[in-house]
């Protein structure tokens, strides 16, 4: 029974079945009949904005500055013991998150 966990055989084994399970989809679906409103953007019952809006990317590096400076001081500290050098670390790393906090 092993022999079908083997990535070869269950390839094998599997597209086909993939095969089956997209047909049945496309024969359920039925016939599509293109239109204009169905290929239009849904703005909830409104029409969509002409421009486009391009917010910046600060917050976004704000984010990202954020999880980096947490995940790669949280992972510098479990890798260290526990010493008063660790404490000064973390109250920096606290002060670091404030400051980017309040920005």
């Amino acid at each position: 029974m092993e022999i079908i966990l083997t990535p070869p055989l269950a390839f094998l084994i599997y597209v086909p079945l993939v095969l089956i399970i997209t047909g049945v989809g496309r024969y359920l679906a039925g016939a599509s009949d293109p239109s204009d409103l169905k290929s239009s953007i849904y703005g909830s019952g409104e029409v969509g904005p002409t421009s486009a809006s391009a917010p910046g990317y600060r917050p976004f590096f704000l984010i990202t500055f954020f999880f980096a400076i947490l995940h790669l001081g949280m992972l510098v500290l479990a890798t260290g013991g526990l010493t008063p050098v660790s404490g000064i670390f973390l109250l920096g790393l606290i002060l670091c998150l404030v400051a980017l906090v309040l920005g």
